[in-house]
Formats: C-alpha cells, sequence, structure tokens
C-alpha cells in the first residue's frame, strides 16, 4: 500500500515540476471583451465631445491613440487629415466600420469640427 501511495506522490511530484513556469493564456493576444469595447467608445465619445476648435491633431492623437480610420485630402492649398474614432456600435459582428465611428476633421492640423457636419465641410469629401 504504501509503495503506490509513494509512486502516486512521485507522478504528482513529477507532473507539477514539468508544469512549473509555464503560464496559460485566454483569449489570445489582443483579445477585448464586450465591455472593454463600450469603455472604449464611452471613453472616445467623452474626449471628442470635449473638443475645441483649433485643438492641434497631435494632441487628439495623443489622446486618443491610432484611429480606426484615416483620411487625407489637399483641396486649394488646404490640407485636410480625417480620423474617424469608434464611438458606437451597428453591427454586432467585432468588426468596426465606419458608421460607428465619429469623424475628427483638421484642416492644416487644427481641429475645425467633429462629426458628419464637420465632415460636410471637406470639400472633396462631399
Amino acid at each position: 500500500m504504501k509503495a503506490s501511495k509513494l509512486a502516486a506522490m512521485s507522478l504528482v511530484v513529477v507532473l507539477g515540476m514539468g508544469l512549473q513556469g509555464c503560464v496559460i493564456a485566454v483569449g489570445g493576444e489582443g483579445y477585448k471583451s464586450a465591455s472593454d469595447y463600450r469603455h472604449g467608445e464611452q471613453r472616445n465619445r467623452q474626449y471628442i465631445a470635449s473638443l475645441t476648435e483649433g485643438t492641434a491633431l497631435a494632441t487628439v492623437e495623443a489622446e486618443l491613440g491610432t484611429p480606426n480610420f484615416s483620411d487625407l485630402v489637399t483641396v486649394d492649398g488646404t490640407r485636410y487629415r480625417v480620423l474617424y474614432y469608434r464611438t458606437h456600435r451597428v453591427h454586432a459582428d467585432g468588426n468596426t466600420t465606419r458608421d460607428e465611428c465619429t469623424a475628427v476633421v483638421f484642416a492644416d492640423g487644427l481641429l475645425i469640427g467633429t462629426g458628419d457636419l464637420a465632415l460636410a465641410r471637406v470639400p472633396s469629401l462631399n
């Protein structure tokens, strides 16, 4: 009886040593839950709503990070940059589309507005 207990204990010790230092990752790199997305969307909405005309492009990018989409066009010597940040969910498919984003519009590096009304001010995007 003692021999079988000793063998079982030895097996547990050997298997346990084999797992030392192992980490089990669940979800993989970049995994985000639905609540992570909702929190990010709310944060984006709050920040975008607090913006004022004339805010520098670099300031917005530093706060909100890389946009989900970005457009750049020069019209009559004015360089327009439109950054799109996800602010709401339309399709529950796990993909971010432009209709789930709010446009943040800059002319020559300075904010001229946000949303569809500001987007309409960019001549070639109308």
